[in-house]
Order: C-alpha cells, then sequence, then structure tokens
C-alpha cells in the first residue's frame, strides 16, 4: 500500500504485485526515492482519467529510468478506482507517469490487435480526493492540453508500512 499526499487532500493505494509484478517494482522505486514528491496532475479528463507523476510544476518532465515492460496482458481491468501505467504509443514506453481510471475504460485493456494499459493497483482510500482533483478546471497550460488552471501538486508518496 502507498499513501499520496496532494495539494487537495490524500488517498491510498493497494497494489497487484501479483498481477503486475514488474510495473508495481517499476512504481516503488519511484515512491522509495522521493520522485513523486512535487510533481503534479497535469491532466485531467472528467468522467475519464487522471494523469500524473512525471512532470514539476513548471511542466518539466523529471528524469525517469529506463521503461518498464508492459503487462497489460495480466487480464486486470481499467475500471473505475484503478490505476495504470501511462506510455507513448510504443508499447513498452512506460516509466514514471500513472493514471486514475475515473470510469470503467474497458477499451484501455489488452484485446487483440490492441496492446492495453497495464494496470497495477487500485484506490483503496480516498476516491473522494480523485473526484476532487477530476473537478479542478482545465485547459491549455504550458503546450498541454487537459491541463488544470491551478496546480495539483503530490506533496508526497510514501508506502504506508514504511510510514509506521
Amino acid at each position: 500500500m502507498v499513501r499520496f499526499e496532494t495539494s487537495h487532500g490524500g488517498f491510498s493505494i493497494e497494489l497487484y504485485e501479483e498481477d503486475a509484478p514488474l510495473t508495481v517494482a517499476n512504481f516503488l522505486r519511484y515512491v522509495d526515492e522521493g520522485f513523486y514528491d512535487g510533481t503534479i496532475f497535469h491532466r485531467i479528463v472528467p468522467g475519464f482519467v487522471i494523469q500524473g507523476g512525471g512532470l514539476t510544476s513548471d511542466f518539466a518532465q523529471k528524469k525517469n529510468h529506463p521503461p518498464v515492460k508492459n503487462e497489460a496482458a495480466n487480464g486486470v481491468r481499467n475500471q473505475r478506482g484503478t490505476l495504470s501505467m501511462a506510455r507513448t504509443d510504443e508499447i513498452h514506453s512506460a516509466t514514471s507517469q500513472f493514471f486514475v481510471n475515473l470510469a470503467d475504460n474497458d477499451f484501455l485493456d489488452q484485446r487483440p490487435g490492441q496492446y492495453g494499459y497495464a494496470v497495477f493497483g487500485q484506490i483503496s482510500d480516498g476516491m473522494d480526493v480523485i473526484e476532487r482533483i477530476a473537478k479542478v478546471p482545465t485547459g491549455r497550460r504550458k503546450g498541454f492540453t487537459d491541463a488544470p488552471t491551478e496546480d495539483v501538486i503530490i506533496t508526497s508518496a510514501r508506502r504506508l508500512d514504511a510510514a509506521k
């Protein structure tokens, strides 16, 4: 479990280590390094996703580790409240960025002819905070569309067992 604190409140996530071991290990590496501290949710699409974990408040990309193998074929679906790895059109390009599904986004799942987006966890506490973030007004900012007009900052991300 990982606890995120943001400028809009906190939320906890349960990780799917058995279903997405490479993805979870990659994500926890960033958590343990404090990488997410000070990053922002830079993309908000109500009814779809909120995305963050790679950009600073000036929309600069933080330096990432090499990409992780896409584990979208794990059978776990992109349903409301799940977390998935963001990636480019390149199948195995996920690094630090992730998104929270605000709805059941079945079209993001692995299926014949389409490599999906790897689900690696779910919100276990604080979905109300996710919904609050999803309501932040958006527009075009620093070349990004669907960007919040006010910063939504991840102040910290820590393993819950490490916080005790």
